[in-house]
């Protein structure tokens, strides 16, 4: 243990003492104590997720996870880390507001209560903990994994995350999806209540506040609804139940719902985001934008649609219908943010290259590149309540970064070809 004496004068006393020189000078006194190496990154371009913009010939330097500075001269010491990228395209990293990592049915094959009967939920994290790594080193450092996981099997693939045991994105998660009786099965009396791995059960507003804390206790820190997967569907008051119970613990809800009534009760009862929405009028799509609600659309593109085995003519109906309200939404400002719902990869493509196949129905929607960036970086931020910590380049937010080698704002396709990623300050990928 060093110890430090200075004789300070009266007269010095009296003199105020720069902070700046002061910092300098116990930093030469005690290297690597008080003053931990950087991290600066030397870039081409960067984009400023705010304006929808590029900056050019940027520096960003980084320390202890998070962004320090960023500017085009920013003075940095020899013992620093220089990472020197002055061809390559910075973003924030990448988020996907509707993941389900531990599912994974077999090409054209999908069925969710065989997936009940034959895998079990240690299965199911295993194949969550893959699939979180390969999201990670593709880009995607931010996720919202949306249930359908087994018995809370997620809650497990964020442990070993934070352990340190494997990579993966920060989760936000839902645990099992609350919904009126029956979840999202199609299953008959011999089997009543196999649904019950998945999801919760949830009949009234007394109900619903249960299976809300039934949630948070076993790890969610977001809510999820399945609204109307059959003929009956959340009243007014049970959404309100939800977000009420929700809200108390500091979490947002969202909700599967297509349209109809049940939407208009998911908006009207202060849902955070409507998952899906294939079927929303316009009248319904202003509604959320004066209420804050976000559209998390999940527009799978044809070829993500044919993985489920059904034939061209249906993938194509689906299709267009994705594209028509997505730029039904774009031109009446509602907010938004960018997911998948994948459950069945597109064969000889990982987890998020089957994800980033979905770029292409916002590219026929005509979505400008700029705001689909938006979208999965600081809008998605906003969604998830993390816009003061991420999906940003700045300082003070984590330094959660990927690189392209081309101008995304050219081609959104680039980032299907990611080269470097950053979590928290930490590389992940240097190709």
């Amino acid at each position: 243990m060093h110890t430090l004496h200075i004789h300070v004068s009266e007269t010095a006393k009296s003199k105020v003492i720069n902070p700046v020189l002061f910092i300098l000078f116990v930093c030469l006194l005690f290297p690597g104590r008080l003053c931990a190496q950087a991290t600066v990154i030397r870039a081409g371009y960067v984009f400023n997720s705010r304006t929808g913009k590029m900056l050019e010939k940027q520096m960003i330097l980084i320390r202890e996870g998070k962004i320090r500075q960023i500017g085009r001269d920013i003075p940095y010491s020899p013992e620093d880390k220089l990472i020197d990228m002055p061809d390559a395209w910075i973003l924030p990293g990448l988020m996907d507001c509707h993941v389900h990592l531990t599912v994974g049915f077999p090409y054209k094959k999908m069925s969710i209560e065989q997936m009940y009967t034959t895998e079990s939920t240690a299965l199911r994290a295993l194949r969550g903990a893959y699939n979180a790594q390969v999201m990670l080193t593709n880009g995607f450092t931010t996720i919202k994994e949306i249930g359908n996981d087994g018995n809370y099997a997620s809650a497990d693939v964020i442990k070993a995350i934070r352990k340190g045991w494997i990579q993966g994105p920060t989760i936000f998660y839902a645990g099992k999806i609350i919904s009126p009786y029956g979840g999202q099965t199609a299953t008959n009396i011999e089997h009543e209540h196999l649904w019950d791995d998945e999801y919760l059960d949830a009949n009234s507003p007394d109900e619903i506040r249960k299976a809300v804390r039934k949630n948070i206790y076993y790890g969610a820190n977001v809510i999820k609804l399945a609204a109307d997967s059959y003929a009956y569907h959340y009243s007014l008051q049970e959404v309100q139940a939800a977000v009420n119970e929700a809200r108390s613990a500091g979490l947002k809800v969202t909700a599967h719902v297509m349209g109809g009534e049940a939407a208009d009760n998911i908006i009207l009862g202060g849902a955070a985001a409507v998952e899906h929405g294939v079927y929303l009028t316009d009248e319904q799509l202003r509604l959320m934008k004066s209420k804050g609600t976000f559209l998390v659309g999940t527009d799978l593109a044809v070829s993500n649609s044919l993985t489920y085995g059904v034939d061209t003519a249906t993938a194509l109906k689906y299709y267009h219908l994705n594209i028509d309200r997505l730029k039904r939404a774009y031109r009446i400002g509602t907010p938004m943010a960018f997911g998948s719902d994948i459950i069945i990869d597109i064969p000889g493509k990982n987890r998020a290259q089957s994800i980033l196949e979905i770029l292409q129905t916002w590219k026929d929607a005509q979505i400008p590149n700029s705001y689909t960036l938006q979208c999965m970086t600081i809008y998605a931020a906003q969604l998830l309540g993390v816009e003061k910590e991420r999906g940003v380049i700045e300082p003070g937010f984590f330094a959660d970064m990927i690189a392209v080698q081309q101008n995304p704002l050219d081609s959104i396709e680039t980032l299907k070809r990611v080269s470097f990623v950053m979590k928290e300050g930490k590389v992940v990928r240097q190709d």
